[in-house]
């Protein structure tokens, strides 16, 4: 009796009759003109538990697969952590990497990893220096000797020169390259001392001397110059600020760090502040505030220039002090997209918030306009007595 071939459909048909519709296996093998031993080998392969079997097969084999995919990154990062700065370099110096790693490692993989073919390895292993590499050397070594006879004198155009007399086919270019690789250098004169031209800054003393607490307004200012980071460049902030009350008096922004923008800023000042007598306005020694037209502003306008002595900061630590309160509580608590939005904001922070509001330690902690109405008051008191 030949051996019934049933479709894999009625095998799972047959089985579901016992699982889901609770037959017997007994009564679905007579009904069916089965074995039961048929059938039971039948639910074992495609009933429920099959299923669950084959889910947690399916399973397992995935965790496999990421483990060694786990595996070969891991690997792959530790070998380029290795070979950090290798993949910029030529081939030959690729090769050298892989042979050195080869025992840890396949040579296809770290063929693949550092984009070269394993046959170009292989016959880079065989042979390490090329043709080119080879006649290098030999020029190079025929390049010294020429250099040498000369003193150590000769640049690479009478090198050349020397090498075509010998009838060495090489291009001036090459031998440029083979002496700057070798560090063979020409002998080069003295450079010419050049003549200073133009107009000799003008430096003022330190007439300040440190002392940053005046009577009144309007006797002595200070004036510096900061910079503010944005997404579309470097913003920079000159002020003028009275040492009386701290008050920041003048002030100017633009992207370049020129005369215009320290003179705007004292345009300003003069403008508001009118002053009836002389007043000593103290900066570094930037070419900013010893130029020609700095100077002439300030005869113009009956200013006196008072400058820091050269590399100190401590002696306009007014100015110094409030770029530090500025970027301290507002610019670097901010990022600034484009240099309009930071001018906007740093004016709303000096004339919306630190002249008017923010209290200052040196005005008993009053802002400074309080502080110079204050002062009027006083003034007041004394003329009517």
């Amino acid at each position: 009796m030949s051996k019934v071939r049933y479709p894999e459909q009625f095998k799972i048909e047959a089985v579901k009759q016992v699982t889901e519709a609770g037959f017997s296996v007994a009564e679905v093998a007579n009904r069916l003109g089965t074995t039961t031993h048929s059938l039971y080998a039948w639910i074992k392969r495609y009933g429920p538990e099959a299923e669950s079997f084959a889910e947690a097969s399916a399973e397992s084999s995935e965790i496999l697969r990421l483990r060694k995919e786990l595996k070969r990154v891991t690997e792959e990062r530790d070998l380029l952590k290795k070979g950090r700065g290798v993949l910029r370099k030529p081939p030959r110096l690729r090769y050298a990497f892989i042979r050195d790693h080869s025992v840890d490692f396949s040579v296809r993989r770290l063929c693949n990893l550092f984009d070269v073919h394993p046959s170009g390895y292989y016959v880079w292993l065989k042979e390490p220096k090329s043709k080119l590499a080879k006649e290098n050397e030999r020029l190079t070594g025929l390049v010294k000797q020429l250099w040498l006879e000369s003193g150590c004198v000769y640049g690479y155009r009478k090198i050349y020169h020397d090498l075509r007399s010998l009838n060495e086919s090489c291009g001036i270019n090459r031998v440029h390259y083979l002496m700057r690789r070798a560090g063979l250098k020409a002998q080069v004169g003295y450079r010419k001392p050049r003549a200073r031209t133009g107009e000799t800054h003008t430096i003022a003393s330190n007439v300040l001397e440190r002392q940053f607490n005046p009577e009144s307004p309007n006797t002595a200012w200070v004036t510096d110059i900061t910079y503010i980071r944005t997404h579309e460049g470097w913003l920079y902030l000159s002020v003028v600020l009275d040492l009386y009350s701290r008050r920041i008096i003048g002030w100017s922004m633009g992207p370049r760090m020129v005369k215009e923008l320290v003179l705007d800023s004292l345009i300003m000042a003069v403008w508001r502040r009118k002053p009836k007598h002389r007043v000593t306005i103290h900066s570094d020694q930037g070419s900013q505030f010893t130029s020609y037209d700095w100077h002439s502003f300030l005869d113009d306008h009956n200013l006196q220039a008072s400058m820091s002595r050269r590399g100190n900061c401590h002696d306009n630590a007014v100015a110094e002090s409030f770029f530090q309160l500025l970027k301290r509580e507002r610019v670097k608590r901010k990022i600034y997209s484009t240099r309009s939005e930071a001018k906007q904001d740093i004016f709303n922070y000096i004339e919306m918030f630190y002249n008017p509001v923010r209290r200052h330690s040196a005005n008993d902690m009053l802002s400074p306009v309080e502080y110079e109405k204050l002062f009027e008051k006083m003034i007041e008191k004394c003329l009517l007595n």
